[in-house]
């Protein structure tokens, strides 16, 4: 799939903490990205197993509703591989054991593309203290790139006894939760996202399909589509000219242009009051702390 003239994606990997994250934040994409041939894999880090306030729950009871919503919310998305590395949910940290676990996976499947969550993303403007398993999963991310998957002396043992070779990805994409950065068109796709996110019965109710909307709905008008999802996009490797030129650009535009050309709002910009007032409410209702 050309995704645009400076990136082709055969196969993509989505690297987040716990099941449901990437329904909530990248499934529109990948839904699309699925009907255009595209190899999708889910590396899912922890186990899920902190996501309930019923006293009657138990951890190892959670964990597997946990893994068979993901691989439920997997097949309805188009999604091929689903990995569980199995770490506790909300004990995560970027230790060398889950850097060399997620590298040995990148190292495995080879994407051109990796999506994660950005790692800075903190506290939203609305009330939302990022999950730290968000932020370590979004690290260890970064971390495979720049060394742990594409570094042949990094974790040798990787390829001396495991016979997987360095890999390194084309281009990484963090997801945002406003209108800045590269916006993508979910509209055909919307009802899908939906669908898969509500396989996640453990985690939401039937209100979170209202809130999926109206978030997409504002992130997609920002670029003249009905639904988006929105990404920094960073093509690695890049030669040094092309990456002169487009600072310059930036620099001189102070704003981003989204998948169809337009402008978008400044990177600092918060998101639309609406969404977060949606997600607020959602969050507030939410059977988890995410």
């Amino acid at each position: 799939m050309k995704f645009n003239k400076d990136l082709t994606i055969d196969r993509a990997m989505v690297i987040y903490a716990h099941p449901d994250d990437a329904e909530f934040g990248v499934a529109g994409t990948m839904a699309k990205w699925a009907k255009a041939g595209v190899e999708l894999t889910y590396c899912m880090v922890t186990n899920g197993a902190s996501g309930s306030q019923d006293p009657d729950m138990t951890r190892e009871k959670l964990r597997e509703i946990r893994y068979a919503e993901q691989r439920a919310a997997a097949k309805i998305l188009g999604v091929k591989n689903v990995v569980f590395l199995g770490y506790e949910d909300g004990y995560l940290y970027p230790t060398l054991e889950v850097r060399k676990d997620v590298a040995r996976q990148v190292r495995k499947f080879k994407p051109d593309v990796i999506i994660t969550m950005d790692p800075r993303y903190r506290v939203a403007e609305f009330g939302y203290v990022n999950h730290p398993d968000h932020i370590a999963a979004g690290e260890v991310a970064l971390r495979t790139i720049n060394p742990d998957a594409s570094t042949r002396q990094m974790f040798p043992e990787l390829w001396t006894e495991e016979k997987l070779e360095p890999h390194k990805p084309k281009a990484l994409f963090l997801a945002s939760f406003g209108a800045e950065g590269t916006v993508v068109d979910i509209s055909d796709v919307i009802e899908v996202k939906i669908k898969a996110l509500l396989v996640h019965a453990s985690q939401v109710g039937p209100d979170v399909a209202e809130f999926v909307r109206g978030f997409g709905k504002e992130i997609g008008r920002s670029a003249g589509y009905k639904y988006g999802e929105s990404y920094e996009i960073i093509l690695l490797d890049q030669p040094p000219a092309v990456r002169a030129r487009k600072r310059a650009r930036a620099a001189s535009a102070g704003t981003t242009k989204t998948a169809r050309g337009r402008r978008a709002a400044p990177k600092s910009a918060p998101p639309r009051a609406r969404a977060a007032r949606a997600a607020r409410g959602t969050r507030e209702r939410g059977r988890r702390s995410r």
